[in-house]
């Protein structure tokens, strides 16, 4: 077993491992900068929490494909934050504040909520 997984192993519990994510872009143009954008931002998403991946990778599943370029860039300013943070914004522990505070990160926080 690699170190890796070895790591994977013994930090996540048998069977509940996410999905990997699909390297596939999610629109019809693979080098639109949208899908891109997507591309990196699923590889961002990959995060040291468990509830941060499962929750990011249901967020994927059920909204990347109608995420317009200023969700893609809210989505971006949510990834910034750390995981601790990410995950108390998401459970709604903690609220947005300062110039997180705005309308395109307030709706992609909604929709990762409802993931």
């Amino acid at each position: 077993m690699s170190h890796a997984a070895t790591i994977a192993h013994r930090t996540r519990p048998p069977g509940l491992m996410p999905p990997p994510m699909a390297d596939a872009p999610l629109l019809a143009d693979p080098d639109a900068p949208a899908a891109v954008a997507l591309r990196r931002l699923r590889w961002h998403a990959r995060r040291g929490l468990l509830e941060n991946d499962l929750m990011l990778e249901r967020f994927f599943e059920r909204h990347a494909r109608g995420l317009d370029a200023t969700a893609i860039a809210a989505l971006e300013r949510l990834l910034a934050l750390p995981d601790g943070q990410l995950l108390d914004l998401a459970l709604g522990r903690e609220q947005l504040q300062g110039d997180l505070d705005a309308e395109p990160v307030r709706h992609v926080l909604e929709l990762l909520r409802a993931a």
